[in-house]
C-alpha cells in the first residue's frame, strides 16, 4: 500500500478509493432505505409504520455513531502511522480498536434496551405509533455489536487500501437485506418485525465477511490480540471523537425536526409531516453517505501523505476529492429538484403526500452543493487529526440549522421549516470555504514546510 501511495498520482489513487467507496456506501443506505419502503407500502398501517421507522432513525444512527467513533479515529492514526513508516504503532491501533467496539456494543446494547420507551417517546413517537415503533427497535438493537464492529472495522480495510474489499462487505449485506425484507415482511407476515430481522441478520453477514478478512492474511495489518493500552485508546477517542459529535448532532437535529412538527402541527397534521420529514431524511441520506463515503475512502490518502509531510499532495487530495463530491451531490440536486415525485413514490401513497413530500425536498436541498464544500474540507481536516480546525466549521453549520427549526415555524408556514437544511448548508459552506483559504491552508503549508498551492 504505501508504495502505491508513494508513487500512483493522487488523480488515480482518487478515483480507485473514492469510487468503490461511494458505491459502497450507496449499498450501505439500501439497509434503510429498503426498509422504509416495504414499509411504507404495508397494506395497512403503512403511512404510520414508516413515521415509526423515521422516528427510531435519529437513535439508530446515534448508536452507530460509536463505529465511526472508534473506526475513523482508530484508521485515520493508523494511516498516519504508516505514512511515517511505523508499522508496529498501526498494529496496535487495529487492535486496540476492534476490543474497544466490542465493549461498547455490549454497553450501548444493555442501556438501549432497558431506556427503550423513554427514548421513543423523546424522539416524537406518539401512542398510536408505540407498538410498531417498538417492535422494530428492538430488534434492531439486539443486533448493534453487528452494526458497530462491522461499520468500524469496515474502516480498517479502507484504510490499508482495500477499497474493493470494503465495497464488497458493504454489498453483501445490502443484497441480503433487499432479498430477505420481502421475505420476513410479506411471506412471513412480520410487517415492521419483519423488516428489522432482516436488517439484523444483514448486518451480520456483513461482520462475517469483515471478520474473516481481518484475521486473514491477505491484509497487511490484521486483528491481533495484545498491545492494548490505555494511551493508544485515548488518542483513537481523540480523533474520532469529531465524526462521532457531528452524527450525535445530525440527530439531534433530526429529533428536534420531528419534535417542531409535532409541536406546530398537531396529532394528525404531525404524523403526516414527520411521515413526509422521514422520506426526505431519505433522500438526504442518499445525497449524503456516498459523499462521506468518497471521504472515508480518501481519508487514508489524507492521513498518509499528512503523516509523511507532503504538503502538496494534501492539496492534491483536497482538490480531486472535492471535485468527486460535487460531481455527485450535482447529479442529486437534478433530482431533487426536477424530479422527486419519483424517489417519494417509492415510500408513500396519495397524491396530497406525494405532492407534499416532494416541495419538502425541493426546500431543503437547494444549497445541497455546499455539502459538498463541507464534506471535503471537513472529513479531510479530521483524517489528519485537526479537530481543532474541523470542530468549529461544522458545529457552526449545525447550530445554524437548529436555530432556523426552532424560529421559522413561528414567523412562516411551517412546511417552510425545510428551508433550513438550505440555509445552514449555503451559509456553512462559505463559512469552510473562506476559513479553509484564508488560515487553514496557510497553516498546513508552515507546519508541512511547502509552499507551493492547491
Amino acid at each position: 500500500m504505501e508504495k502505491e501511495f508513494d508513487t500512483i498520482p493522487v488523480r488515480k489513487l482518487i478515483l480507485k478509493l473514492g469510487l468503490p467507496a461511494m458505491a459502497a456506501q450507496f449499498f450501505n443506505i439500501l439497509y434503510n432505505i429498503i426498509d422504509r419502503i416495504f414499509v411504507g407500502n404495508l397494506p395497512q398501517n403503512g403511512e404510520l409504520a414508516l413515521a415509526s421507522v423515521g422516528i427510531c432513525a435519529p437513535a439508530l444512527t446515534t448508536i452507530s455513531a460509536f463505529a465511526y467513533l472508534v473506526g475513523t479515529g482508530g484508521s485515520a492514526s493508523m494511516s498516519i502511522a504508516l505514512g511515517r513508516k511505523d508499522r508496529p504503532f498501526a498494529q496496535k491501533m487495529i487492535n486496540n480498536a476492534f476490543v474497544m467496539l466490542l465493549a461498547i456494543s455490549i454497553i450501548v446494547t444493555a442501556i438501549a434496551l432497558l431506556c427503550k420507551k423513554p427514548i421513543l417517546y423523546l424522539l416524537g413517537c406518539s401512542d398510536t405509533m408505540y407498538p410498531f415503533a417498538s417492535q422494530y427497535f428492538t430488534i434492531y438493537i439486539c443486533g448493534t455489536t453487528a452494526v458497530l464492529c462491522g461499520t468500524g472495522m469496515n474502516q480498517f480495510i479502507l484504510a490499508q487500501g482495500f477499497s474493493k474489499q470494503g465495497m464488497l462487505s458493504i454489498i453483501i449485506g445490502s443484497v441480503a437485506n433487499v432479498v430477505l425484507d420481502p421475505l420476513f415482511i410479506f411471506i412471513f407476515k412480520m410487517d415492521i418485525a419483519g423488516a428489522a430481522i432482516a436488517t439484523v441478520l444483514s448486518q451480520i453477514l456483513s461482520l462475517c465477511y469483515i471478520l474473516l478478512f481481518l484475521f486473514g492474511k491477505k491484509a497487511p495489518i490484521r486483528i491481533q490480540y495484545g498491545g492494548y493500552q490505555k494511551d493508544i485508546m485515548t488518542r483513537i477517542l481523540q480523533i474520532g471523537m469529531m465524526p462521532f459529535c457531528i452524527m450525535v448532532l445530525d440527530n439531534f437535529i433530526i429529533i428536534f425536526l420531528n419534535a417542531s412538527l409535532r409541536y406546530h402541527g398537531g396529532s394528525e397534521i404531525g404524523d403526516s409531516y414527520i411521515a413526509c420529514a422521514a422520506v426526505v431524511q431519505s433522500f438526504m441520506v442518499i445525497a449524503t453517505c456516498p459523499a462521506q463515503g468518497i471521504t472515508t475512502g480518501c481519508g487514508t490518502l489524507y492521513s498518509y501523505h499528512y503523516g509523511a509531510g507532503n504538503y502538496t499532495k494534501v492539496m492534491q487530495v483536497f482538490r480531486y476529492v472535492f471535485l468527486l463530491c460535487i460531481a455527485y451531490i450535482g447529479f442529486l440536486f437534478l433530482i431533487a429538484q426536477l424530479i422527486p415525485q419519483y424517489f417519494v413514490r417509492m415510500f408513500i401513497n396519495g397524491v396530497e403526500n406525494i405532492l407534499l413530500a416532494s416541495s419538502f425536498i425541493r426546500k431543503y436541498t437547494l444549497g445541497l452543493y455546499g455539502i459538498a464544500v463541507q464534506y471535503a474540507i471537513v472529513d479531510g481536516l479530521t483524517a489528519m487529526g485537526k479537530i481543532k480546525y474541523a470542530l468549529p466549521i461544522s458545529l457552526f453549520r449545525k447550530a445554524l440549522y437548529l436555530i432556523l427549526i426552532f424560529t421559522l415555524p413561528f414567523v412562516t408556514d411551517l412546511e417552510n421549516i425545510f428551508y433550513a437544511g438550505t440555509i445552514s448548508d449555503i451559509l456553512g459552506s462559505c463559512l469552510t470555504a473562506f476559513i479553509f483559504f484564508t488560515v487553514i491552508k496557510r497553516k498546513l503549508s508552515e507546519e508541512l514546510g511547502d509552499e507551493k498551492t492547491i
